[in-house]
């Protein structure tokens, strides 16, 4: 591959620019591409004046249910950032989408998640079901939970097994943590409900499926080549962006590193060092495709 300075595209500079002068929203992973762990990067709160200033907006994405919108806007906030909540996109927000535009006439759910979880679902107009034979939902949603019951887990797979339309939050087999312990993540539930009912997923959400990104273009008005995805995992974020049509833009500042980058079957657009290197770019794009002053 080509040496790496900053920044890196599959296209020549003049075809970046005019790729960049057409984006209107910015997808922004959160661990790993805009703070690690619990410290934000110190680029990002300038990326995000950047933005603003471009006319350019943004969306959160995480592929993590557990927690809800105010959790995230609380922990996004302790770390300097003021963020709404028309700007955060998790994969409990993605499945209700889904669940609205495929299966409009579900209203009841065995919901398999944290209470945090169950009261977006709730407060988006659903009924979460309770661990009962008698109370019959419409449909089966599978997530990361982490206050995970055995019974719960039963009762989730005898739905599944009754044929119910049965949706997965996200695919994730372990959620990162610097913790000495695993955290089992939804796939992994999904897995041991797989070898108990021998059903998968109808549908799992989270990325890398398009869903997640397609709910953040149809909330905006966007098109797919209007927007980047930007994040730190080749597998989960870049596969997205490609599997969406939209532009994929690899931060080095999390997860995969350059050498891993260059093993990838499909590339990203655009390698950046960190997303302060994409606000300069994108702010360059702006002011190239600027007309010429008058004489």
């Amino acid at each position: 591959m080509s040496s790496f300075d900053r920044y890196r595209s599959i296209w020549e500079h003049k075809e970046l620019m005019r790729r960049l002068a057409g984006i209107r929203h910015v997808a922004l992973d959160m661990d790993g591409t805009i703070y690690m762990g619990s410290e934000l990067f110190a680029w990002t709160p300038a990326f995000l004046t950047r933005l603003r200033q471009l006319g350019i907006g943004h969306s959160f994405l995480t592929n993590n249910p557990s927690k809800s919108i105010a959790d995230y806007l609380q922990k996004l906030q302790a770390l300097g950032i003021q963020a709404s909540r028309e700007e955060m996109y998790t994969t409990t927000l993605a499945t209700i989408d889904y669940l609205r535009s495929h299966y409009p006439a579900v209203r009841r759910l065995f919901l398999l998640g944290t209470p945090s979880m169950i009261s977006e679902f709730e407060a988006a107009g659903y009924v979460s079901t309770t661990d009962s034979a008698e109370d019959r939902p419409d449909a089966v949603v599978v997530a990361f939970d982490m206050t995970l019951s055995y019974g719960r887990l039963c009762r989730a797979a005898w739905w599944i097994r009754q044929g119910l339309p049965y949706l997965a939050t996200n695919p994730d087999r372990v959620c990162p943590t610097n913790l000495p312990t695993v955290l089992v993540d939804c796939g992994s539930i999904c897995a041991a409900l797989e070898h108990a009912t021998g059903r998968k997923p109808d549908i799992t959400l989270g990325k890398p499926d398009p869903n997640m990104l397609s709910g953040i273009l149809q909330r905006h008005g966007l098109r797919a080549d209007e927007t980047i995805m930007a994040g730190d995992r080749i597998y989960t974020d870049i596969e997205m962006a490609h599997n969406a049509g939209a532009l994929g833009v690899l931060v080095l500042s999390g997860e995969t590193t350059l050498e891993v980058a260059d093993q990838a079957p499909r590339q990203p657009e655009l390698i950046v060092d960190h997303i302060g290197t994409l606000g300069e770019l994108l702010a360059e794009a702006r002011k190239e495709s600027l007309p010429e002053p008058l004489a």
